[in-house]
């Protein structure tokens, strides 16, 4: 089952937080299917004025932890990114709607 996660920034700069920690991961732009860590299933991100919001599906909580260990954590710590105001998980979905 599928588990997704919404992360929330609140930063007047928070997309070109979002744009620069994408750089320094090595996606150039927003990251496509081709280049996402291993049990990432969806991503879209999107904001209105100083707020960005991130939604991601992972295969499991697991794997969305192993990529913020290995690389994620690192890139938001060198790129000096605000602490999220908001962080929800929404566990074992058992169906992901797509359109």
């Amino acid at each position: 089952m599928a588990e997704v996660v919404v992360i929330e920034f609140s930063a007047p700069d928070a997309v070109s937080i979002y744009h620069r920690v994408n750089k320094i991961l090595g996606w150039d732009g927003t990251p496509d299917a081709e280049h996402w860590p291993a049990g990432m299933l969806s991503h879209v991100a999107g904001e209105a004025g100083d707020k960005l919001v991130v939604v991601e599906v992972w295969q499991s909580q697991a794997d969305q932890e192993a990529f913020m260990q290995s690389q994620l954590g690192p890139a938001f710590a060198e790129a000096q990114v605000p602490q999220p105001t908001r962080i929800e998980w929404f566990a074992n979905v058992a169906d992901v709607h797509r359109h």
